[in-house]
């Protein structure tokens, strides 16, 4: 059995390290040189997702660092087919399609790991998942994403959560598979 690979721990140093405080000469040219970080469209989302509507649920990447995390928006329409039936006269976003665009926003950071192999990730579980407030026509989910962990090259652990307004509504941890 191998051990899981800690992707945070190679990204980032230790609290407190000699790395982590910078020389004055390092801090000036880190500030010029741009982070790693990228944005993307939903045409961008695409290419990297199979997902189309209806169950495309992410509308755009605001920040991706390969790797280590990404932050997605979600803008929550009624026009959306499953407030049709959940619920009429009230709707609300299904718990299980926040969960789904949390995991859509995981995909989109998996697909952009270095060195994993081609192919689709898709859940492998669902742990610690709990939800905070309600999610309606009009709200806008800010996700963000955290890749904990890789193993085997095909397995990935994140913790993820949904805020709406800067609050909370979803957390979790989500677990990945490589199919190939």
């Amino acid at each position: 059995m191998s051990t899981l690979t800690d992707v945070t721990a190679q990204n980032s140093p230790a609290p407190g390290s000699a790395a982590e405080h910078l020389s004055e000469r390092d801090s000036a040219s880190a500030k010029s040189a741009p982070a790693v970080q990228t944005s993307l469209t939903v045409e961008e989302i695409q290419k990297l997702l199979p997902h189309r509507y209806p169950f495309l649920l992410v509308d755009r990447i605001v920040e991706c660092v390969p790797g280590q995390r990404a932050v997605g928006i979600k803008n929550v329409s009624v026009n959306e087919p499953h407030f049709q039936g959940h619920f009429p006269g009230r709707p609300i976003m299904p718990g299980v399609l926040i969960v789904e665009a949390m995991a859509q926003v995981g995909g989109v950071l998996m697909a952009q790991v270095p060195d994993l192999p081609e192919g689709l990730f898709v859940f492998a579980g669902i742990d610690k998942v709990r939800f905070r407030r309600l999610v309606v026509p009009g709200d806008q989910l800010v996700i963000t994403v955290e890749l904990l962990c890789v193993k085997q090259r095909r397995f990935g652990k994140m913790q993820a959560r949904a805020e709406v307004d800067g609050q909370l509504v979803t957390e979790g941890e989500l677990l990945f598979s490589l199919v190939s």
